[in-house]
């Protein structure tokens, strides 16, 4: 407190590029699945945060199956 501290956020603009890039994604120019890393059942959504939190086994990106 009164250390003339200044915090700053910033947000991601997902209603900007959502359209844009599902556009992309739909005509095949961007191949999302290349960042998942793992898959794995929804069994295991503990184990997969885990992985991704402390970014064990090169963890990018965990989807869970239902």
């Amino acid at each position: 407190m009164n250390r003339s501290l200044t915090l700053r956020t910033g947000q991601c603009h997902v209603q900007r590029y959502m359209q844009p890039l599902l556009g992309m994604i739909e005509q095949g120019k961007i191949d999302p699945t290349r960042i998942i890393t793992h898959r794995l059942p929804l069994t295991e959504a503990p184990t997969g945060y885990d992985l991704f939190k402390n970014k064990k086994d090169n963890c990018e990106k965990v989807v869970l199956t239902p």
